[in-house]
């Protein structure tokens, strides 16, 4: 039995858990019924299920397509959400919200219109990059991040007028610091860890934290082991770390859930390749496509997330922070932003 296991951390754990919306800020899984059975498991409210990566327009619709098909098919245990009433209608009825979420904004090619458009279909989460450059700014792996370019600003404040979130994760320093100057409502950094636990370049600095929250935005902590000082061997302890350091660094208002959970999608394999190919097939940009990568022992798969919650009582964290931890910060940032 694990150390955050016993009993009566549980006992209170589980009680937290079914009371609170537990709500995943990003997870790209290879989404199947085995995946939807899991996260009612891990009594898991809603997720930003992100999919589109490099895709074009006939790209991204075909992501609309296909979230409209698995919806369609899974409807006893899916709901699609659209807005945060859709979300606590999710929890009354014991079904996981599905917010259709963009890993990057190549779907609208340069159409700033398609933004709207986009909103209209269920889209209500879009990273402004993903990896390298597009035509609004730089990712945290192009070779020089010149920042939010005239369209990029363009695009943040049509993303602000049609009620999209603007998620920073794979996004360059200087265009993240940019894009939240520029931004009319708060960003998110839905899935990431802290550059100041494990120095490395998919991590953010403290900086970059402060400027998101104090700008009103969330920090969604990752689960994503190559961010982790303990890589491969961390547990959910470690996770628990990384993010007490955010907390104290932002404050308890501006922490969430962001699990990036990749499951079932095989390493290496067709889905991993493309992800870490710039534009899904030029130059090779990281190893994760071939390398072994563990979620930290406790939370490796989805129906765990009430590890998480066990944890945090372990830490002798208050019912109040870890309602707000699990999930009721992210429904206050979507309340304000996805109005436009």
């Amino acid at each position: 039995m694990l150390a955050h296991e016993d009993p009566a951390i549980m006992a209170r754990a589980t009680a937290l858990h079914a009371r609170a919306v537990v709500f995943d800020g990003l997870s790209t899984c290879n989404w199947s019924r085995t995946i939807f059975e899991e996260m009612k498991a891990g009594g898991v409210t809603c997720v930003n299920a992100a999919s589109v990566l490099w895709e074009d327009l006939r790209g991204g619709l075909d992501n609309i397509s296909d979230w409209r098909r698995m919806l369609a098919e899974n409807a006893d245990l899916l709901r699609p959400i659209r807005t945060v009433a859709d979300i606590h209608a999710a929890k009354r009825e014991g079904r996981t919200g599905i917010s259709i979420g963009w890993q990057n904004t190549s779907p609208i090619e340069d159409r700033l219109q398609d933004i709207g458009i986009f909103k209209d279909l269920g889209i209500g989460i879009m990273q402004l990059t993903y990896n390298t450059q597009n035509y609004s700014g730089a990712g945290y792996l192009e070779l020089t991040d010149s920042g939010l370019t005239g369209f990029g600003r363009e695009v943040v404040h049509e993303m602000n007028r049609a009620g999209v979130l603007c998620d920073l994760s794979h996004v360059g320093e200087k265009t993240s610091f940019d894009t939240i100057a520029w931004s009319r409502q708060p960003c998110a950094i839905s899935h990431v860890l802290p550059r100041a636990l494990h120095d490395v370049p998919r991590n953010k600095t403290d900086a970059l934290l402060k400027a998101c929250a104090e700008a009103g935005g969330i920090i969604g902590i990752s689960l994503f082991a190559p961010g982790l000082r303990a890589g491969n061997d961390a547990t959910v302890e470690d996770y628990i770390d990384a993010m007490e350091h955010v907390i104290a660094l932002v404050g308890e208002d501006h922490v969430g859930l962001g699990a990036d959970f990749s499951l079932d999608h095989p390493r290496p394999g067709p889905y991993q390749n493309y992800a870490s190919r710039d534009k899904g097939n030029a130059r090779n940009l990281t190893e994760f496509a071939t390398a072994k990568i563990n979620k930290p022992h406790g939370i490796q798969r989805i129906h765990e997330m009430p590890h998480i919650t066990a944890a945090m009582v372990r830490r002798g964290w208050s019912d109040d922070l870890i309602v707000k931890l699990l999930g009721s910060n992210w429904l206050r940032l979507l309340e304000r932003v996805w109005g436009g």
